[in-house]
């Protein structure tokens, strides 16, 4: 299936930084990445899934082509949603609104940090205790898909 290349402003994306889980245990980790799995399934994505719980890789599936080449992004993705507290994207096109590209800032490791859509925290009583990230298609689809798969999970 050939999905339809999402267009986002910061606007957009806002509604996500107030998103809230009542828990996220490992089970509850694996439970969302399950629910993942069957997006990318349904959507017929090429796309590899992290849940990363209080730093710990509790969830990582890898659909279609994705492989070792999509460790990087995940990673670096995770450690954007992490260090702004908020979804990856939103970091980027923030910075891309400011007329600042992310990219261009000299204050940041850019092989660690990557600016790209994919990865959302994960919060609890207003704190971020872990992401759930995702790599392998255009950074406007790894975004749709993460985001999909918290609104099914939240929604069950």
């Amino acid at each position: 299936m050939t999905r339809a290349m999402p267009h986002y402003r910061a606007d957009d994306l806002e509604y996500l930084n107030a998103m809230e889980l009542p828990s996220m245990t490992n089970n509850d980790a694996v439970a969302l990445g399950v629910v993942a799995v069957q997006v990318i399934r349904e959507w017929g994505l090429n796309l590899a899934v992290d849940i990363v719980v209080s730093g710990d890789l509790v969830f990582r599936a890898k659909l279609g082509s994705t492989g070792p080449d999509n460790d990087p992004w995940l990673a670096g993705k995770a450690a954007t949603a992490l260090r702004f507290e908020q979804p990856s994207l939103l970091v980027k096109l923030r910075h891309a609104e400011a007329g600042t590209p992310f990219t261009e800032r000299n204050d940041i490791d850019h092989d660690a940090f990557k600016a790209h859509g994919g990865s959302i925290p994960l919060r609890v009583g207003g704190d971020v205790v872990g992401t759930i990230t995702m790599s392998g298609e255009p950074d406007a689809i790894d975004h749709e898909a993460a985001a999909e798969t918290l609104a099914r999970y939240l929604s069950r």
